[in-house]
């Protein structure tokens, strides 16, 4: 066995959700819930089938995002994982719903940080082991952090 970390691309001003996923209708299944909680932002979903013709899947709004998660599933090379990009929005707005999608067995991570994906090559294939995403603590947060954290909050309209 091989293990190997792949960076992922991530474009400027964008998210990244990437989970493990399990059936044809990934793909639709997720535009359709991005389509119905982020109708305003640009997005695109691909997804790697595992079985018969092993095709990537894609659909989206913006063409420029889905081919950058057509390129991070070919780099990633693994079965059965989904790759959204969006901009405009953050993965609260539908880390639920995607969560609550069928075919979703788990999400790896939610990020607009630099990321990586650590995988397991053998003799079958890839499979994603998990996901290093951003840095490494630096510190323990002091009272002017929290402020900051807090007015951060208040300025991308999550708290009033």
């Amino acid at each position: 066995m091989e293990i190997k970390a792949i960076k992922v691309e991530i474009p400027e001003g964008c998210n990244i959700i990437l989970g493990q996923t399990h059936f044809i209708k990934t793909a639709e299944d997720l535009y359709e819930i991005l389509a119905t909680h982020i109708p305003h932002a640009k997005f695109a979903v691909a997804f790697t089938e595992a079985s018969g013709p092993c095709l990537i899947r894609s659909e989206g709004n913006d063409e420029e995002l889905r081919q950058a998660c057509i390129l991070n599933l070919q780099n990633i090379g693994a079965g059965h994982v989904f790759c959204i990009l969006m901009k405009g929005a953050f993965p609260i707005s539908v880390l639920n719903a995607i969560k609550m999608c069928q075919e979703v067995c788990s999400i790896y991570c939610a990020t607009a940080n630099p990321l990586e994906v650590v995988v397991a090559e053998t003799e079958l294939g890839r499979g994603i082991l998990g996901v290093i995403d951003g840095a490494s603590p630096k510190g323990v947060e002091k009272p002017e952090d929290r402020e900051h954290r807090k007015e951060f909050l208040r300025k991308i309209n999550y708290k009033l």
